[in-house]
């Protein structure tokens, strides 16, 4: 009975990795959606959730009969509270990933009114932070956890540095408040999927140490 428990909760980690991949591979499309202007791409996002969310209620299933069944304790009830956590935390991330898309879906074709620079370093940290937590989580690192919440204030250093460029492009010419307010709003959800991260990585070092804390 313990080998094939302990054989059962490898491979929901591994499923946890699995999702946390595809929720990189749905920013990586969502940002090259907007940055190409190509519908296609942002329409291909939203079937991608759908997969996201399909594995997340697999995952889910799974902890829950592990818990049922098996009657974890200690570190390892910690260990499948946090894959429940987390998998909540992905899955909000790729619902971020659709609404970006959404908003490449109303702008459309219209010309940029400014180089997009910030939002795609924006978009490549907050993957590098998805593939952070998650490596923190499957090798109980605490330091790594902690290291997320130092790029998540590099992603909200970004954020801000998009809203004030934009809202000065609104304040000096009317014409561009529509698109403006459709690139805050990508940024926004960028800085969400951010948020999540950190959020994994708390629980990760409550994982590892059985203490709640606030990373940011």
């Amino acid at each position: 009975m313990r080998t094939e428990y302990v054989k059962r909760l490898k491979e929901l980690k591994l499923q946890l990795l699995k999702m946390g991949s595809m929720v990189q591979e749905i920013i990586d499309v969502a940002l090259q959606a907007l940055l190409e202007q190509d519908m296609e791409k942002a329409a291909l996002v939203y079937q991608m959730d759908d997969r996201i969310d399909e594995l997340e209620l697999e995952i889910e299933t799974e902890c829950m009969n592990l818990i049922a069944l098996q009657q974890p304790m200690a570190k390892d009830l910690r260990v499948i509270g946090t894959i429940l956590k987390a998998i909540t935390d992905l899955e909000r991330m790729g619902d971020h990933a659709v609404n970006i898309a959404k908003q490449t879906t109303i702008i459309g074709t219209e010309p940029f009114i400014k180089p997009l620079e910030d939002i795609p370093r924006m978009a490549a940290l907050s993957a590098q932070m998805v593939e952070k937590c998650l490596d923190a989580f499957m090798k109980e690192d605490v330091r790594l956890a902690w290291e997320v919440a130092k790029d998540d204030d590099a992603v909200d250093e970004l954020y801000q540095r998009i809203y004030k460029d934009l809202i000065q492009m609104m304040i000096h010419d009317r014409r561009t408040i529509r698109q403006a307010t459709h690139l805050l709003l990508i940024g926004r959800f960028l800085e969400r999927i951010a948020d999540h991260s950190t959020n994994i990585g708390e629980r990760v070092v409550y994982m590892v140490n059985g203490e709640l804390v606030e990373l940011t």
